[in-house]
């Protein structure tokens, strides 16, 4: 299934610690860069939506 679409990292992704989505419109596909044949999450749109509007609102405080 996941070969059928068209997979996209983020412009901020490092050598590594990176996703890459399928935005299909129903539903949003996020694996793992590092393994293409891996898992797949599904979101809904409105889903994917809130997340990255999140993250990007600094919603997730990442701490080290």
């Amino acid at each position: 299934m996941t070969h059928l679409h068209t997979w996209r990292k983020s412009s901020y992704s490092d050598d590594g610690n990176c996703v890459e989505i399928a935005d299909t419109h129903e539903p949003v596909l996020v694996r793992d860069s590092k393994n293409g044949a891996g898992p797949v999450l599904r979101f809904h749109p409105e889903q994917w939506r809130a997340f990255t509007e999140a993250v990007r609102d600094g919603g997730f405080a990442f701490r080290s």
